[in-house]
């Protein structure tokens, strides 16, 4: 697989593709006043303990409190779960990382089980392990860098574990052994940083975006990076000389005058992740809906009949759709619960086959993905790891006429619910006032053609005049019942 980064800078935001195969399949936006807080580590005070959720809010300087779940703090787990009262009081001073960004109405979400990665390892210092990435699927590949990992933290005095990364895979001890040198000092800095500092603070601040997808995301695959600011190339030269050698001839400035994005399509792809509805290839085609409990995604057929039976035609949608899933979610950046209606397939083998594709299309996406069960009414039910928001939610917010449900009332719901209130205010005003009703032209103008003969009527029953005018400003749903 051919990979490419492509980072476009301005002054307000920065944006980074990751094109495999010529397509793009993730995208990263982190806007200048508003930076992503995974990975931050802070020192914060404990405002409010929940017995009853077994948590905590805790105060770290951000504008919502951040929440703190017992799972995710440091005890030993060789013993029964404790009570959150037994490990926090009101008032209490912790160091805290975040693992999940302020998400909607909900706070970061907190740990203090802290995370600290560099290029080829993350250490865990309140850890009681040392691991190596699963995607390291070589056994005697697995104990060299067990073996070396072991050496080298006895070595640099580093407590707690060490998590060896999927890049660290054929990567000489010299390189792993500056890594873990780096790792050192780091966390030195952040303890001696933990004593000096006021409450609530930032103690250690997470590497910019472009720095952090190179870290995380270039390997061997990785042909070339481009960037499109001589700045960001320039600090980016003097990261990956320090960190990721290897990828110093595949950095490039992109001076080009077209935008960098351009050359892939990806403003197009972008305008498209933000769409109900994604086209198949084939003809088919999937429905999207994301709503803050889950996201459901429906496979439908469409005008594709290329198949020689309806078996065969739904297979190869369900095929197809596979692949598109797949992408879709690691684009829109999709997480938590997620439910796939698959279209019906009779045969048993076609279904084990589609399941089998799905799994390995899911095994190129970095976030934690599971699939839980199929249920017996055909539908896929798995979850995506959610660490920071999504596309949507990223780039756009509520509708105002809506307010988030994707839909209004007809011009026909309006004019009969204004009907009831005119009703309602005949009766509790015994006056012979007249009615003006101000509302949005399209409902106006039904009121005066089609609902004319029950205009009528109504003015008739109530023995008053009603009088309309238009005003182009309310939405559709919007209406207001004036006595004069």
């Amino acid at each position: 697989m051919s990979d490419e980064l492509l980072i476009n800078v301005t002054p307000m935001e920065c944006r980074v593709a990751l094109i495999q195969n010529g397509t793009v399949n993730e995208l990263f936006v982190e806007r200048t006043v508003k930076r992503g807080l995974v990975g931050n580590i802070y020192k914060g005070k404990v405002v409010r303990v929940l017995p009853g959720m077994q948590a905590a809010f805790v105060d770290i300087g951000l504008s919502r409190t951040a929440f703190l779940h017992i799972n995710d703090m440091v005890w030993p787990r060789n013993q029964p779960t404790p009570n959150v009262f037994e490990l926090l009081q009101p008032g209490q001073i912790l160091t805290v990382q975040v693992m999940k960004d302020m998400l909607g109405t909900k706070g970061a979400r907190l740990s203090t089980d802290l995370s600290i990665p560099s290029r080829y390892l993350v250490l865990m210092p309140y850890g009681h392990h040392t691991g190596v990435s699963q995607r390291i699927e070589s056994e005697q590949e697995r104990d060299r860098l067990r073996s070396m990992i072991e050496g080298i933290q006895t070595e640099h005095k580093l407590p707690g574990s060490v998590i060896v990364r999927t890049a660290a895979e054929g990567i000489p001890e010299a390189e792993i052994a500056q890594d873990m040198a780096y790792l050192a000092k780091l966390w030195e800095f952040i303890q001696r940083k933990q004593t000096s500092i006021a409450v609530p603070s930032l103690i250690f601040e997470e590497l910019p975006l472009p720095q952090r997808v190179i870290r995380d995301l270039a390997n061997e695959d990785t042909a070339k990076i481009s960037v499109d600011s001589r700045e960001i190339h320039a600090k980016l030269l003097e990261f990956v000389e320090e960190f990721v050698p290897s990828m110093q001839t595949r950095l490039v400035h992109y001076p080009g005058e077209r935008p960098i994005f351009d050359l892939y399509n990806v403003e197009e792809d972008i305008q498209k992740a933000l769409q109900t509805r994604v086209a198949l290839k084939s003809g088919g085609y999937l429905m999207l809906d994301q709503t803050e409990a889950m996201t459901t995604i429906d496979v439908n057929t469409g005008s594709y009949v290329g198949g020689r039976t309806l078996e065969d035609t739904v297979f190869k949608t369900n095929m197809e759709a596979t692949q598109v899933i797949a992408r879709q979610l690691r684009l829109r950046n999709l997480g938590g619960i997620i439910i796939i209606d698959f279209i019906d397939m009779q045969e048993a083998q076609h279904r084990e086959e589609v399941m089998s594709q799905f799994e390995r299309m899911l095994e190129r996406d970095h976030a934690k993905t599971k699939i839980t069960q199929v249920s017996e009414l055909g539908l896929v039910e798995m979850t995506r790891k959610r660490t920071r928001e999504s596309l949507e939610h990223l780039l756009c917010e509520s509708c105002s006429t809506c307010q988030g449900r994707g839909y209004v009332k007809t011009a026909e719901t309006v004019c009969y619910e204004i009907f009831r209130e005119i009703l309602r205010y005949a009766r509790a005003f015994e006056s012979k006032s007249e009615f003006t009703v101000v509302a949005h032209p399209l409902v106006i103008d039904r009121l005066l053609t089609a609902e004319a003969p029950a205009v009528a009527d109504l003015e008739h029953f109530i023995g008053r005049m009603i009088k309309f005018q238009v005003e182009n400003l309310y939405t559709q749903e919007q209406y207001d019942i004036i006595l004069s």
